[in-house]
């Protein structure tokens, strides 16, 4: 009887233990499968971000200046790291052109100026446009037009000894994440109007108005055409003026119906309005047969009843009055 007591105790002790090992592997097995889920679920959101943001693979300093500046949203950071990026050779065209671009975010684009001044020699020839490119919108918001007209210059005269686009004839751009091909013909116009714009901004309208008439030439558009009627405006010459926004209402223009360019040509319309002077009542008078008879008869009471009309106008006196007879 007791034997068969500790025989069964025996037995349930190792059911018990058998039962606590099974738990315990299962709970192991949960933690395991826990751990791949968070690690897929973080390599799933590692790979959104680089879908979204565009955000290069590693970690690298470019990469996480990178992740700095999109992801985070931490701009002082994010030039930290571009800096290291630079100074360890990492990427460096990219690293300097992202740096200038956050750096004119936060106001410092004399800094931005500065850097890419000073290390743009470090970059390769290929990404010297884009870097020009980042000075200009630089020089623009500082407000130093002189260095903006001349690089402007310096641009248009690469693409006239058929240096620009490394020698090809369109190249691709990129613009709110989007890729686009840009001809030789858009690229100078776009210049033509940026330089049109800065000569505005030193109010020397006869030179905007050349470069801007060119522009229009080569590639028209409803930006453009707004900004030489606004120039032909400061000149006053507001039929002139008139004629281009007109054009752009009608929707004769490419752009044309794109709300905001179509809003600045009404707004120029009523400016144009405003400085035109005003329509005299005379001006509106409506000269006919009965107004011209009171006006001889006027006349009349004036002067001698003796005519003083040449004879080919008595001549024609006369005749009239045979057929009326």
């Amino acid at each position: 009887m007791q034997l068969q007591l500790n025989k069964t105790n025996i037995t349930n002790e190792f059911s018990s233990s058998s039962f606590s090992l099974s738990e315990s592997h299962k709970m192991d097995e949960e933690r395991k499968n826990n751990k791949i889920s968070f690690i897929s679920k973080s390599s799933k959101k590692e790979d959104v971000y680089h879908v979204l943001y565009k955000l290069p693979y590693g970690d690298s300093p470019y990469v996480r200046a990178k992740h700095a500046q999109l992801v985070e949203k931490d701009p002082e950071a994010a030039i930290v790291l571009f800096w290291k990026a630079i100074n360890a050779g990492d990427k460096v065209d990219s690293a300097l052109k992202d740096m200038a671009v956050v750096m004119k975010q936060l106001d410092r684009s004399e800094e931005a100026i500065e850097a890419i001044s000073s290390f743009r020699g470090l970059c390769s020839k290929q990404s010297q446009e884009s870097l020009d490119n980042v000075l200009i919108d630089l020089y623009k918001k500082c407000g130093n037009i002189d260095e903006q007209i001349d690089l402007l210059k310096q641009k248009l005269k690469l693409i006239y000894q058929g240096e620009a686009f490394n020698g090809k004839l369109t190249k691709t751009a990129r613009s709110h994440g989007k890729k686009f091909q840009v001809s030789i013909k858009q690229e100078t116009s776009r210049l033509l109007g940026n330089l049109g714009w800065a000569y505005m901004q030193k109010m020397n309208y006869v030179m905007a108005e050349v470069v801007y008439r060119k522009a229009q030439m080569i590639d028209p558009d409803c930006n453009k055409a707004c900004n030489l009627g606004l120039c032909l405006i400061r000149q006053a010459r507001y039929e002139e003026a008139q004629l281009i926004i007109d054009d752009i209402l009608k929707g004769e223009l490419p752009g044309s119906n794109d709300i905001k360019s179509r809003q600045r040509a009404k707004d120029l319309l009523e400016e144009l309005k405003s400085l035109l002077p005003q329509s005299h009542p005379l001006d509106l008078l409506i000269l006919d047969d009965d107004f011209i008879k009171g006006l001889e008869q006027l006349m009349n009471e004036w002067v001698p009843v003796r005519t003083k009309r040449l004879p080919i106008f008595e001549e024609i006196s006369s005749c009239r009055d045979q057929l009326a007879c």
